[in-house]
């Protein structure tokens, strides 16, 4: 049933690659979508999800309290995607995701709205990546200022817009050997399309009050297997050359300073020590996308559909070639 169209929905983070698939979702569904974003007019490209007017970028950021207060008001649910996969001047995994949450939560909290709050699958305190230590304080000052918030955990998550297949496709178009960090490590990739259908139910009320969903795709699958996926999905033949972790520590020193595809920082090598995948607990209490009756896509189903263009025909390369 279609939300009614006076139902407003602020979603913090709204223009990234999540936030797209869920600004559609949700758009889908019927509300009124209010985009907080740090930059509203590099926002334009969320217009056309929606019907005229359905959807309107503000500016606000998360370091800034009055701006999310602003960005939220007269909102019936608020959904929190913001995140950073790495850190830049201000911008730093305490900031954004620990305590830019606690900001979102007691926004939502003090305006009585529901609050989808989605986190990550490697969320630990106990962590060595300060990016998952940061998203584990997050998900606790959520739970602190507002204890009905939904907290949605997704794996790594893939679709057009990604830096993740992309990245691997576009590195192995430019060289013929593909260092490997975390080889053995296993992910369940989780299509981006399938996280926002999950953040729509929450926002319509379907999911549990308080409860922390895991969401991850159709199988569990090793770094090597996932970057293997991609090269027969491109057609390349290319040699994956496993790196340690302490070898790929010290070379991320110096790439994480490297621009675009070839940029590693020591963290991400630190996150890629430890499976991203769903716990067993959370499949049992269905707090998973199957619990909430979605059917996850699969990477070889998804990625051929964008990943064409690595290809050396491009759209014209046959199959297998």
């Amino acid at each position: 049933m279609p939300a009614p169209i006076d139902t407003l929905v602020t979603v913090y983070g709204g223009s990234g690659f999540l936030g797209r698939h869920v600004v559609r979702a949700l758009a889908r569904r019927g509300y009124r979508i209010r985009v907080g974003v740090r930059r509203p007019d590099l926002a334009g490209h969320l217009q056309p999800l929606g019907r005229v007017g359905q959807i309107h970028a503000v500016q606000a950021n998360l370091r800034y309290p009055d701006s999310v207060t602003a960005a939220a008001r007269d909102a019936s649910a608020i959904v929190n995607l913001v995140g950073i996969l790495w850190e830049s001047g201000a911008q730093t995994f305490d900031a954004v995701q620990t305590e830019g949450a606690a900001t979102v939560a007691r926004t939502a909290a003090a305006i009585g709205a529901r609050l989808v709050h989605v986190s990550a699958l490697g969320a630990d305190d106990a962590a060595t990546s300060r990016y998952a230590r940061a998203k584990a304080a997050g998900e606790a000052a959520v739970r602190a200022a507002a204890a009905d918030a939904t907290i949605l955990r997704p794996s790594v998550m893939f679709g057009p817009e990604d830096h993740f297949t992309n990245r691997f496709a576009a590195l192995a178009r430019m060289t013929p050997v593909l260092p490997l960090v975390g080889a053995a490590t296993r992910l369940q990739p989780v299509f981006a399309g399938d996280v926002a259908e999950a953040v729509a139910d929450a926002v319509d009320g379907k999911t549990r009050p308080g409860a922390v969903y895991e969401l991850g795709g159709p199988e569990a699958m090793t770094m090597r297997e996932v970057v293997e996926a991609i090269l027969r999905i491109t057609g390349r033949e290319r040699l994956l050359m496993p790196l340690p972790f302490a070898l790929a520590r010290l070379k991320a020193a110096f790439l994480q300073f490297a621009p675009g595809d070839f940029k590693l920082t020591p963290d991400q090598v630190d996150l890629l020590r430890s499976d991203n995948v769903v716990s067993e607990a959370a499949k049992a209490a269905g707090l998973t996308l199957e619990g909430l009756g979605i059917t996850p896509d699969s990477l070889e189903a998804v990625t051929p559909s964008y990943l064409w263009r690595f290809r050396k025909a491009g759209q014209f390369a046959q199959k297998g070639a």
